[in-house]
């Protein structure tokens, strides 16, 4: 086990296109670590580097000690778990969680013992003489984490291991993922598009986007202090809000103007928004921290956004309340499902103005409210 530490790390393919960009990055020893962004943004090709899969343009990769720029995949002490899961069709599950060993000339016993006891851990030792065929897609999957773990590898490296599983089995396979590290402790990075996934599993995520990293923190740091828009937007479901207005200043206090009204903002958020009166900005708000009751967290007559409600989707002891603004910009709420809400309705609804967030125009607009802190981001 060890450290993964990128410096400047970068890629660049033919033609100018930037897979990944100046990627600096330390992945503690033991440390499980998901990349998370959407399709392009260069999580993969961040793996695939590690991975040596793909040539490094400029900057350098070190596994503990070793520089790994040049070494051949096969020499650099890591096993790499596929969407595809990549298993030999012709070989039963024994043959393919010992090929690895085997190449590398292990003693007979030695690949026995690690076969055997990694299939126990897995649960899979009944299965031991069947083909990949005679496997379900959960069963698969846990064939190909075990020829990486009987490897005994300094990192495991994931590329979207679970989105070929339904969604019932991706839920109880990233369970037993998370337990498995544990059991394990071997440094892990792993590389999903879905953010609930790298929420759940990752001690840190890494949100990226257009090959930059936008942030690296702990999960809840990251949806509780995104440091721009576009992080805040693609973290949580459903997302967050966003409406567009201006700040203003008057008695004392900070407001958000626009969508028909006006917010008063916290004591906290007005003293990092301090002299930023006139500027234009976007105002945050997570569906959760709004209620169409005055109440608790909601309290307050300086917080009533007027709405129009044109869906209501039950979802248990929620509900997802689909509105639209007096200047049409439209809003989610996930609100309790007592609330009486109704459909072709007017209301409105009161938001928890200690979690708002103003964010700079743009897609990736600074989060004003964290000026000057850190934000949660580590390298």
């Amino acid at each position: 086990m060890a450290e993964v530490v990128f410096k400047d790390t970068t890629k660049i393919y033919p033609g100018g296109v930037v897979g990944a960009k100046s990627v600096n990055l330390t992945v503690r020893d033991r440390e499980f670590i998901v990349l998370v962004g959407p399709s392009g943004c260069g999580k993969s090709t961040t793996l695939r580097m590690v991975a040596g899969l793909e040539d490094i343009t400029y900057g350098t990769i070190h596994i503990g000690d070793r520089l790994i720029n040049n070494v051949q995949p096969k020499d650099r002490d890591i096993a790499m778990v596929f969407q595809s899961y990549a298993l030999y069709p012709h070989m039963t599950v024994y043959k393919n969680m010992a090929f690895g060993l085997k190449l590398r000339k292990y003693p007979k016993a030695e690949i026995k013992q690690r076969v055997t006891d990694a299939a126990r851990m897995l649960g899979i030792g009944e299965l031991l003489d069947r083909k990949p065929k005679a496997l379900s897609g959960g069963q698969r999957q846990r064939v190909a984490l075990g020829r990486a773990i009987v490897r005994e590898p300094k990192a495991f490296l994931f590329d979207e291991p679970l989105s070929n599983l339904d969604a019932k089995l991706r839920v109880e396979t990233r369970a037993e993922l998370k337990a498995l590290h544990r059991r394990l402790h071997t440094t892990t990075i792993y590389v999903t598009h879905d953010q609930e996934e790298a929420m759940t599993l990752g001690d840190r995520i890494v949100v990226m986007l257009k090959g930059v990293i936008q942030q690296c923190a702990a999960p809840l740091d990251v949806y509780e202090r995104p440091v721009n828009r576009f992080v805040a937007g693609f973290v949580g479901t459903p997302p967050m809000n966003f409406l567009n207005g201006k700040l203003a200043a008057s008695d004392g206090s900070v407001w958000w103007e626009g969508a028909g009204t006006r917010i008063r903002l916290s004591d906290a958020r007005a003293t990092a928004l301090a002299g930023q009166a006139g500027k234009d900005v976007a105002l945050g708000i997570r569906p959760e921290h709004m209620s169409s009751r005055c109440e608790g967290h909601f309290a307050g007559e300086d917080n009533v956004l007027p709405v129009s409600v044109s869906v209501v989707e039950i979802l248990g002891d929620k509900k997802d309340v689909h509105m639209k603004t007096q200047d049409e910009s439209t809003l989610v709420a996930r609100v309790d499902a007592h609330e009486e809400i109704a459909e072709a309705s007017q209301t409105q609804m009161y938001m928890d103005v200690e979690q708002l967030h103003i964010f700079e125009p743009g897609d990736i607009g600074v989060n004003l409210c964290l000026s000057g802190e850190a934000a949660g981001v580590e390298a």
